[in-house]
């Protein structure tokens, strides 16, 4: 399982799929689930969705991540070939410079390029702690006129992404880009292929979701068409085990699976998950029959589609479940792939325990 895993997930973090424009990873995912023999079908909004059918009355359980990743869209070329770009999702302005980058054109025709920053020889000492904001930051691709840049394929309104890479760090840890969520992407891989072996089993909805770096809009749409009872959302959860983050928790890269007990975003979206109680007990009492390690998150600041899938029709009983992430937005996100192996267990176990008597009535459990 772990050899495949990492597989999946370094294959993934090579292909360059801003929100809006996810079409790469959706047909590199295609083409696995086709390869376990599921049939697969792509919504207006680029969902990748498959079904597993399942137990009659059991509730119906949709497993999804996103495979998008943000990014950079380009707002303007300049006369002399350099490059300004709007942000796409949450990229922190402090991680931008000096970046390498791609314009995603398309498939062998992506256009490398460098995120300036200015020449420390040339810095004075007030601009030496001073984080530029991504209005005044330029992309040099290299061309020296506005009609080469135009004449190469690039054009306002391309999505440009940090240059995909990945590094194997010590300890099975990967590092690189598009970490978020493309981990998640290669848990839900092989989760599905196991579950589609697995019996008794609910129905199970795969979805591989678009833009959710873009306010969270793919999966909600895919909700609405499927009507599942259960939403199980797998995405990064924040680690704590670095100097900078030891107040937020006590989640450590390589300790196991989290889950999410409380998310919640002030800025805008005010929306968060609180988990249904069901789901908690459920995946509390698996990771202690299988003996998987399974950590806790409580955070303000960071929230997933779930949020909003989780208002569809009557409600969908819903929960986020995630790998440990350290550096998350930048180019240079951290997973362990211990971590990655043990929450793909814990899901395919915990769904499989979901029969017909699973009760979602919250007078079922004492709060």
């Amino acid at each position: 399982m772990r050899e495949r895993l990492k597989t999946w997930l370094t294959d993934l973090m090579m292909i360059p799929g801003l929100s809006g424009y996810e079409g790469r990873v959706r047909r590199y995912l295609k083409a696995e689930l086709q390869g376990f023999g599921l049939k697969t079908k792509t919504d207006r909004m680029g969902n990748l969705i498959a079904t597993i059918a399942g137990r009659e009355g059991a509730p119906s359980v949709m497993l999804f991540t996103h495979m998008d990743q943000l990014g950079l869209v380009v707002r303007k070329i300049e006369k002399n070939g350099l490059v300004r770009v709007e942000r796409l999702g949450g990229v922190p302005e402090r991680a931008l410079a000096a970046q390498a980058v791609i314009f995603s054109i398309g498939e062998g025709r992506d256009i490398p390029g460098v995120i300036a920053h200015k020449s420390h020889h040339a810095t004075g000492q007030d601009e030496k702690y001073k984080v530029v904001p991504y209005q005044d930051i330029y992309i040099d691709a290299g061309f020296s006129s506005a009609e080469a840049v135009r004449e190469a394929g690039i054009d306002v309104g391309t999505p440009v992404v940090y240059k995909p890479h990945v590094m194997e760090l010590a300890d099975g840890r990967i590092a690189g880009t598009s970490v978020d969520d493309r981990a998640g992407c290669a848990v839900v891989l092989e989760a599905a292929r196991q579950l589609m072996a697995t019996v008794p089993r609910p129905t199970i909805h795969i979805v591989f979701s678009t833009q959710e770096e873009f306010n969270l809009r793919g999966a909600v749409t895919a909700a609405q068409v499927l009507q599942p009872d259960i939403a199980v959302q797998i995405d990064l959860i924040l680690t704590s085990d670095t100097p900078d983050m030891t107040s937020r928790g006590d989640v450590v890269l390589g300790g196991g699976p989290g889950m999410a007990m409380f998310s919640f975003h002030g800025r805008g979206t005010l929306n968060g998950t609180i988990p249904h109680p069901a789901l908690v007990g459920l995946f509390e009492d698996t990771a202690k029959a299988a003996g998987v390690r399974l950590q806790k998150s409580a955070h303000i600041g960071c929230l997933t589609d779930s949020s909003y899938v989780q208002l569809v029709g009557q409600g969908v009983a819903s929960i986020d479940m995630g790998f440990p992430m350290r550096y998350s937005h930048s180019a240079l996100e951290v997973c362990d792939l211990s971590d990655l192996e043990e929450l793909s267990r814990l899901l395919i176990a915990a769904i499989a325990n979901i029969g017909p008597d699973f009760s979602l009535d919250r007078d079922d459990f004492e709060q």
